[in-house]
């Protein structure tokens, strides 16, 4: 069995525009009651988010992207969920083509 720090379910939240919402956006919100719902209800535990609001996807230099890297490359990370690529990049190869990379 393995250790629970390698069984993060990480729940990743992008908005590259800010809709003047002080502090986390509706959308991000938004975005993180639906992953939550769906974590618990396919039981994903041990979820943590990874959070970019008002980030583009023009780079992957985005904090909650790249601590989420981070964790990856830790081999923390078993499950990524997200509401659709499109929150990681609109570049859906490219998309792939950086998450083979970093596992």
């Amino acid at each position: 069995m393995m250790n629970q720090i390698n069984n993060i379910t990480a729940l990743y939240c992008r908005l590259s525009r800010d809709d003047d919402y002080h502090g986390d956006s509706v959308s991000i919100q938004t975005q993180k009651q639906m992953l939550e719902q769906y974590a618990k209800q396919n039981s994903f535990s041990h979820t943590k988010f990874y959070i970019d609001d008002d980030y583009s996807d023009t780079s992957f230099e985005r904090p909650g992207f790249q601590e989420l890297v981070t964790d990856i490359k830790k081999n923390k990370v078993c499950t990524i969920i997200t509401k659709d690529l499109s929150r990681l990049d609109h570049d859906y190869l490219k998309t792939v083509i950086i998450l083979k990379t970093i596992s």
